[in-house]
């Protein structure tokens, strides 16, 4: 007797209904696109509150104002072309470690994703601007990364003349100084000097 009611309060052999299964579905779609879009409205919220390049890309003019890139569409083939260059980047003031295992240098970690480094140096040259609540990372980060690009970019650059072309061109109160390969005129910059013994002698 007891077995039988038993059986009849556990009936695992039935069947779902049909109907209740397809409630239960819809009810899972409905929740899932109320999650997509929370989560659509959370990137949208994050990415209003950071000062990245994503903010701007649908802006030409934005684009225009903070890099002087004549859209967003130009930066980003500037990108692709530099892109292979910057990740190789040692950035200025930090000091790489041989990791015993692997025997490679160890870079540092990036506080933003290098696009995001190459955006707040345009954004330097173009106004001026550096300060650290914008890009949500300390001052002296931004210094280091302003410094790394100014180094890597301009240090890049082929600026010295062959040795041919300096002496056909070069003037003839020269001719004393017939191996002169460049003049280097020296001038003061004033720059903020770091607490850092280290950074100084760097610097």
């Amino acid at each position: 007797m007891d077995v039988e009611v038993l059986l009849q309060c556990h009936d695992y052999d039935a069947k779902p209904d049909p109907s209740a299964l397809d409630m239960a579905c819809e009810k899972i779609e409905a929740q899932q696109q109320v999650i997509e879009e929370l989560q659509k409205r959370l990137e949208e919220v994050t990415l209003k509150q950071s000062f990245g390049l994503e903010r701007f890309s649908s802006s030409d003019d934005d684009i225009r104002f903070y890099t002087r890139f004549a859209s967003y569409r130009h930066l980003q083939a500037f990108w692709r072309m530099i892109e292979p260059v910057t990740r190789r980047i040692v950035r200025v003031g930090t000091r790489t470690s041989t990791s015993n295992t692997a025997g490679a240098p160890r870079r540092p970690s990036r506080c933003l994703p290098l696009i995001d480094e190459l955006f707040l140096f345009l954004v330097y040259l173009s106004l001026g601007l550096k300060e650290k609540d914008r890009f949500n990372i300390h001052q002296s980060t931004v210094s280091r990364i302003i410094k790394t690009f100014l180094y890597t970019l301009l240090g890049a650059v082929g600026i010295w003349m062959s040795p041919e072309d300096i002496r056909a061109t070069m003037p003839s109160v020269f001719g004393k100084y017939s191996d002169t390969q460049v003049i280097v005129d020296c001038t003061e910059l004033k720059c903020q000097t770091p607490s850092s013994l280290l950074l100084q002698s760097e610097m």
